[in-house]
């Protein structure tokens, strides 16, 4: 498993980076040149992270994990319901009456920037290509291999014509590639898809970089997508920090959030970067999320912790908080929840 990290690194190495620096307005998340996080400074540097990989300790992964899909990604629904299939990793399919949105969307066999090394899927995704409804609109985090797949980009591309979101220094990388329908959005700019659903980029404690040289030259964020009078909160890839509690002063608190929970060892360098289901309990809270679901957990194997420990962690947390075990909950791959608005409050 070494050996596999190792030649990752390398051919991360050989990449001059994918983005350039572009020019945007000077503010306190940039200084003309470089992204930073303003709540939390701290960034894990070349070194750290040459560090981390030649130190990593993988747990036991089973070899493969079938799913045991539900889809209800065809039924009609209400105007006050809001579907939610779990697909992998932290792309989740977001569905209301007249629009459907992806969310991060993975559907190669790895997440790296080569085909023959990186780290390898453990599943299949949820639902396959061929068994999703019309795609309307697909968010971005960030450009991280595991959460910018271009390939899988290029088939929805094809297939639906969607209007893509990603953030400040990735337009051009989905141009590039064909994907004429794509806006790139600044922290607290918000994205008009139709009357009744706006959507507005919010902050995260992350960074970006498609290879060695790129680091932090393109945006990160979450989003939150609002759907008449719903609100379902994308949360992305992130650490914890007190943007939480901002974007609940800003935006509202959310019907339903979706925070990641996964790849979250060890926290010597993780904490900059990822949440653990610890971090995201306190998330849930900050942002008062009426209902909140895990994600980026359970396909890949990026660092040190097993397979169902994300979700063993939650609900202990869950557990040591009393918090009620409904409110924060992770669904199976390939299972539609569908969730009727009125019900959560």
């Amino acid at each position: 498993m070494k050996s596999v990290v190792f030649t990752f690194f390398v051919s991360c190495l050989l990449l001059f980076g994918c983005t350039t620096s572009m020019k945007y307005p000077i503010s306190d998340h940039y200084d003309g040149s470089h992204f930073t996080n303003p709540t939390q400074t701290e960034k894990n540097g070349f070194w750290k992270t040459l560090k981390l990989l030649v130190s990593v300790k993988f747990k036991d992964w089973p070899d493969w994990i079938e799913n045991k899909p539900d889809s209800k990604v065809h039924i009609p629904l209400e105007e006050d319901q809001i579907a939610i299939t779990f697909i992998n990793h932290a792309t989740v399919l977001i569905q209301a009456k007249g629009i459907n949105i992806l969310t991060d969307p993975v559907w190669s066999k790895r997440i790296s920037p080569v085909n023959w090394a990186g780290p390898k899927r453990s599943r299949n995704p949820g639902l396959s290509l061929d068994e999703l409804p019309w795609i309307d609109l697909v968010i971005v985090s960030h450009n991280h291999y595991d959460h910018m797949d271009m390939a899988t980009l290029k088939q929805l591309n094809d297939r639906f014509s969607p209007v893509f979101l990603v953030p400040l220094g990735d337009k051009k990388l989905l141009l590039k590639e064909g994907m004429k329908h794509t806006t790139e959005l600044d922290w607290w700019q918000s994205f008009l898809m139709k009357d009744n659903v706006n959507i507005t980029f919010a902050p995260t404690q992350h960074q970006s970089g498609r290879g060695i040289f790129d680091w932090f030259e393109s945006l990160w964020g979450s989003y939150m997508i609002n759907i008449g009078s719903k609100r379902v909160y994308f949360g992305g890839d992130a650490a914890y920090s007190s943007h939480y509690l901002a974007i609940k002063e800003r935006l509202g608190k959310p019907d339903i959030s979706l925070l990641p929970i996964g790849a979250y060892e060890p926290r010597w360098f993780m904490k900059h970067v990822h949440m653990n289901p610890a971090d995201a309990v306190q998330a849930h809270l900050d942002l008062e999320s009426k209902h909140s679901i895990g994600i980026h957990f359970g396909t890949f194997q990026q660092v040190d912790e097993a397979v169902d420990d994300p979700v063993k962690a939650l609900e202990m947390t869950k557990e040591e908080l009393k918090l009620n075990p409904d409110s924060f909950i992770v669904l199976q791959e390939g299972v539609t929840t569908i969730y009727s608005i009125k019900d959560l409050y």
